[in-house]
């Protein structure tokens, strides 16, 4: 992977996979951090210059865009869609595998919606369960669990994120 970055970043042709790779690690980045002003900067450019027109007000379209923008993510992280998780199914969840004292994160996408709503769905439907181990079991997992809402309003054309910290991993004996 160091030899394929150090070859993106002196390769010119690929020079916009390079600048897709910086963007997607700053998104992560500004996600961990809590840092939803960068990520809503982040998502706008990304989906004012990645979609096409004629099919921008589709949550298809999001869910590429998501995928898009947490793609370096996949670099620490087994990232899932469509996860069963609690009573549901969560849009996307994000186990760590390098670091299993990483931050877990839960991300769930609404159109014409808040990302509140999108939080309160992820608690409602208990997706953190996921990351707990199974009875009598310990969890892998020793970071927090963050709660990503993501949404994007179709009128606006305006993106809105909300982070919440759901817990701290624990174990119970």
């Amino acid at each position: 992977m160091n030899k394929f970055r150090d070859m993106v970043e002196k390769e010119p042709s690929l020079g916009y996979v390079h600048r897709l790779a910086k963007q997607s690690e700053r998104m992560l980045k500004a996600t961990l951090a809590g840092d939803t002003a960068t990520m809503q900067e982040i998502l706008e450019y990304a989906h004012d210059t990645e979609i096409p027109l004629l099919s921008y007000n589709n949550e298809t379209e999001l869910t590429a865009l998501v995928n898009l923008v947490y793609l370096s993510a996949r670099d620490t992280y087994r990232i899932e869609r469509e996860d069963k998780a609690g009573v549901g199914y969560v849009d996307f969840i994000f186990y760590p595998e390098t670091d299993l004292a990483a931050d877990c994160i839960i991300l769930e996408l609404k159109i014409d919606s808040t990302p509140k709503k999108a939080i309160g769905q992820i608690k409602s439907r208990k997706y953190a369960l996921r990351f707990q181990g199974p009875l009598g079991k310990e969890s892998a997992y020793t970071g927090r669990i963050l709660a990503v809402g993501i949404t994007y309003d179709r009128k606006s054309q305006k993106h809105d994120c909300l982070i919440e910290i759901l817990r701290q991993i624990s174990h119970i004996s």
